[in-house]
């Protein structure tokens, strides 16, 4: 039998007297987990598996573009501008991020994974051939005593070099054409899907090396940043991702540790499942585009001979690919390695000159999905693509 008007009032008055409260209660739960920010995929996917289902962190740089001279969307100054923790590689990866994260992230902490202790860092090989080079690159971030927790102040020591200009109204730098370099960008950059909190990138592609233009020109040399690249470097960020969420929020602390375990040991079992694939790879010299991969040859094992660009904003100079010809006629090279983030011109003219192999290294993952899995699936795809490629 249908209500009464006055009972329906009352019932409708006490379903919702009982439903707000539940409704305001997931609010606040939810408005207590911190609100991340990260700069590049593999951090993004390293962030993701420890917040779990509390949280997705935003994602500042498409994979598919390069991070040294990525340009910062209004729309994403305003998410690190909310942001309670930014995670990010360091100013050695993202010059561009330096100033954003001491002044839009005043009020964040900013966790520099490069600056963590007990990583284990390397330095840029600035010769043609790597072979030859007696330097090991093995540099230990043992006089790294910590982090600040205000705006990462202590990230930014002695990198004034790369102070960002032009970020402080972050206008839309999307119509400035650089056409003069826009050649070191794949057009199908245009093409790549959406992530939520980073709209808009489809214009990206003329984004290319522009460094010079924008004070963001990153020359190889100093700390190499590719340290995502070593898992065992990826383990021991996990556990220092989840001690500062767990700082920020303490209610979600034994969710944050029981993740950040949980990917450490899988992290582990992908180790040992690659170091078997490419064990029978030792000794087989290999040439990549740059040099992205010090920390992945180390790890597993691989000689690399070379990399083709010195530099991610200056194709080789005539000097340094007869530097590398002459080593693949001395040692010889199984295959070389182009990446999506490049143009392959140069790459693809060595490889038929050599008699090589030639197949793609992706060490961003601008192939796979953005998102917890990411991170793995980098590493796995990195050892399919060398193990095929012989």
């Amino acid at each position: 039998m249908p209500l009464k008007p006055a009972r329906a009032m009352r019932t409708f008055a006490l379903t919702c007297s009982t439903a707000l409260p539940l409704s305001m209660a997931a609010s606040a739960a939810a408005a207590d987990v911190p609100k991340v920010v990260t700069d590049i995929a593999p951090v993004q996917s390293l962030v993701a598996q420890v917040m779990g289902d509390l949280g997705d962190p935003v994602l500042l740089v498409d994979p598919k573009t390069n991070p040294h001279f990525f340009v910062m969307r209004p729309s994403q100054a305003r998410a690190l501008s909310k942001a309670d923790l930014v995670v990010w590689i360091g100013p050695e990866l993202t010059p561009w991020l330096s100033d954003p994260v001491e002044t839009l992230s005043a009020d964040a902490q900013a966790l520099g994974l490069l600056s963590v202790p007990g990583i284990e860092t390397k330095t840029f090989r600035e010769e043609a051939v790597f072979l030859d080079d007696d330097h090991d690159g093995h540099d230990d971030h043992d006089d790294h005593d910590g982090h600040d927790d205000h705006a990462g102040h202590d990230d930014h020591d002695g990198h004034d070099d790369h102070a960002h200009e032009g970020h402080d109204d972050h206008d839309d730098h999307d119509d400035h054409a650089h056409d003069d370099h826009a050649d070191d960008h794949h057009d199908e950059h245009k093409d790549h899907d959406d992530h939520a909190d980073h709209d808009g990138h489809d214009d990206h592609d003329d984004h290319g090396d522009h460094g010079d233009a924008h004070g963001h020109h990153h020359d190889h040399d100093g700390t190499d940043p590719h340290a995502w690249l070593d898992p065992e470097n990826a383990r021991v960020w996990l556990g220092v991702i989840a001690d500062r969420l767990s700082q920020l929020d303490p209610e979600h602390a034994d969710t944050y540790q029981a993740n950040a375990a949980a990917a450490s040991a899988e992290l582990a079992a992908l180790t040992a499942e690659l170091q078997d694939k490419l064990a029978p790879l030792a000794g087989r010299p290999l040439l990549t585009q740059h040099d992205a991969y010090h920390y992945f040859e180390d790890r597993f094992g691989l000689s690399v001979l070379g990399a083709i660009r010195e530099s991610d904003a200056t194709d080789p100079s005539p000097a340094r690919l007869r530097a590398l010809q002459d080593a693949m006629a001395e040692h010889g090279v199984a295959c070389i390695f182009t990446e999506p983030q490049f143009r392959t011109g140069p790459v693809e003219a060595l490889a038929e000159s050599a008699g090589a192999g030639l197949a793609e290294l992706d060490p961003l993952g601008a192939n796979q999905t953005v998102g917890p899995d990411l991170y793995a699936a980098v590493l796995r795809e990195l050892g399919d693509q060398i193990d095929g490629c012989q």
